[in-house]
């Protein structure tokens, strides 16, 4: 096998194995979606093709690379019922019989061996841009007064998306790219799917998904380039191809890795699901329910009776303005001398706490505190400043 071979192999198994996690994925996120029953499917024809036509390069079977022909020339039949998911209507008719008997024909005069003959692979290539810009065609003149606002904008990131994959997908025919390095359609398919998944959280979240995902990419390519180095006979072919089998396994293991961390966390509630999951009715009940958590494992509830040594005359008036006393953040915008200070500091450091979460501040009433510095991030920090307020709210006795 040549260098070209090989890596075009690893990209297109590292794009079944991507696309394959990003279909779990998407699936434990809106099972009964009917646009989630579409992505799917369209997904499961590109991963089929990534898989089959990466085995027969890594193997050499013709056989296999001819089945591969068939999961093919069936991406623009995915594409249309996505593009009729996401409007909510049916295309049009003539669309669809052209989808589904140019996928059917052109499937099966691949099995039949028509792969070997340039025009075939034309053919192929034609087919699938024109389902694409037929999909194109149909989300640009949509009616959007139909649509949500948030739909109206989804549907213009896919469409950038789409755009910008084009490239990748040309690649993967010799027939207008025949220098090339490596073939790069299985890479734009990890890229959309990456970007698809990010898409369906919050705008901060997607910033800093984005942000993750450009270091990733970044690295990777670098990685992959000095990685390149290694081989005696490196040049500018070697370098891509390194550099895209990086890039590949990079979003792939980042894709398993996302798959993992979320479903490790769905088997242990956080914070905040364990108080709305809990059957508590009194504050000290939901206390003992909240210990049960690892954040909350070192919470010390202490009441005015307990704070005899600590002035409470004096820590009422300081805490009367405060919610929650993060240790880092002393003396609180007062002077480091104040004597409110340095009682809630001595109270702090008497119980090694880096948190006073304040309940109520006449009579004093709170809780003591140390988060662990691994849990120490912006959404513990959210997540505490929600539990005080909840805490606050739920009576002393029913």
């Amino acid at each position: 096998m040549t260098p070209g071979v090989i890596a075009g192999s690893i990209v297109n198994l590292c794009g079944a194995i991507g696309l394959g996690v990003a279909m779990m994925m998407l699936h434990r996120r809106d099972p009964r979606s009917p646009l989630t029953r579409r992505l799917l499917v369209a997904l499961g024809f590109i991963a089929t093709l990534f898989l089959v036509r990466g085995a027969a390069w890594w193997t050499g079977s013709v056989w296999l690379d001819r089945l591969s022909m068939i999961p093919a020339a069936l991406v623009p039949l995915g594409a249309l019922l996505v593009t009729e998911g996401i409007l909510r209507r049916h295309a049009p008719r003539l669309l669809k019989i052209a989808a589904v008997a140019g996928g059917v024909g052109l499937g099966f005069a691949g099995v039949l061996g028509m792969e070997s003959f340039t025009a075939y692979y034309v053919l192929l290539a034609l087919f699938q841009l024109a389902g694409f810009a037929a999909c194109g065609w149909l989300l640009e003149f949509r009616d959007r007064g139909t649509l949500l606002a948030s739909e109206n904008r989804s549907i213009g990131r896919l469409a950038v998306g789409a755009i910008l994959v084009i490239p990748f997908i040309v690649t993967d025919f010799q027939v207008f790219a025949p220098d090339i390095p490596v073939r790069l359609g299985a890479l734009g398919a990890l890229l959309v799917v990456t970007a698809i998944l990010i898409a369906g959280g919050g705008a901060e979240t997607r910033r800093q998904a984005l942000a993750m995902t450009a270091l990733r990419l970044s690295s990777a390519a670098l990685l992959g380039a000095a990685a390149a180095f290694v081989s005696p006979d490196v040049d500018a072919a070697q370098i891509m191809r390194f550099a895209t089998i990086a890039m590949s396994g990079v979003l792939t293991i980042g894709l398993m890795v996302d798959a993992l961390r979320a479903h490790f966390e769905s088997q242990v509630p956080g914070v905040l699901n364990s108080v709305a999951a809990s059957p508590a009715r009194t504050r000290d009940a939901l206390i003992a329910e909240l210990e049960r958590h690892p954040i909350f494992e070192s919470a010390r509830r202490c009441r005015e009776s307990d704070l005899a040594a600590y002035d409470p005359p004096l820590l009422r008036d300081f805490l009367s303005t405060q919610r929650v006393l993060r240790r880092t953040e002393a003396p609180w915008g007062l002077a480091p001398t104040d004597p409110a200070v340095e009682r809630a500091v001595s109270l702090m450091a008497a119980h090694s706490a880096t948190h006073l979460i304040i309940l109520n501040h006449d009579p004093v009433d709170l809780i003591v505190l140390a988060v662990p510095v691994i849990s120490a991030d912006p959404a513990t920090e959210t997540a505490l400043a929600l539990v005080r307020r909840l805490l606050a709210l739920t009576p002393e006795e029913v």
